[in-house]
């Protein structure tokens, strides 16, 4: 009697949190794309290769691509927590025993979309250092 009595709220809650799931994969791939297209070697070729052949370590060019990645996650993931808290409000009433500030739920879509971050901006990072700065300045690489 009571599974029947809160079918429908369970059954909501199943498509809320299927759709979470896929908002969290299809923001995953978004972020992932922009990143790794912003930070493009072919888009700064010439910048880091004008940075390596001044003698910047290939680790300090690293260190400043994924620094800027993770500050651009920082401000991403601020700003989604804020928007997630406010709708939680509307969120609230179709939630069945759980709270709708759920702790675990915010910190673990933060820390998947800061990993797929990094990653995305680690990658350009390490190819960025593979440049030739001579070919990078003459714009041939």
């Amino acid at each position: 009697m009571i599974g029947r009595g809160i079918a429908q709220e369970r059954f909501a809650m199943l498509v809320v949190g299927a759709y979470a799931m896929l908002a969290l994969t299809l923001a995953s791939i978004g972020l992932y794309g922009v990143l790794s297209y912003f930070y493009s070697v072919s888009r700064r070729q010439r910048e880091m290769g004008i940075r390596l052949a001044l003698g910047a370590q290939t680790s300090a060019v690293r260190r400043l691509v994924v620094r800027e990645g993770a500050m651009l996650a920082a401000i991403g993931v601020i700003v989604g927590v804020a928007g997630a808290l406010i709708a939680t409000r509307v969120l609230g009433t179709l939630l069945f025993d759980v709270p709708a500030r759920d702790p675990l739920t915010f910190t673990i879509a933060a820390v998947v979309l800061v990993t797929i971050a990094l990653a995305a901006s680690w990658i350009p990072a390490r190819a960025a250092t593979k440049i030739d700065p001579i070919h990078a300045l003459r714009g041939e690489a």
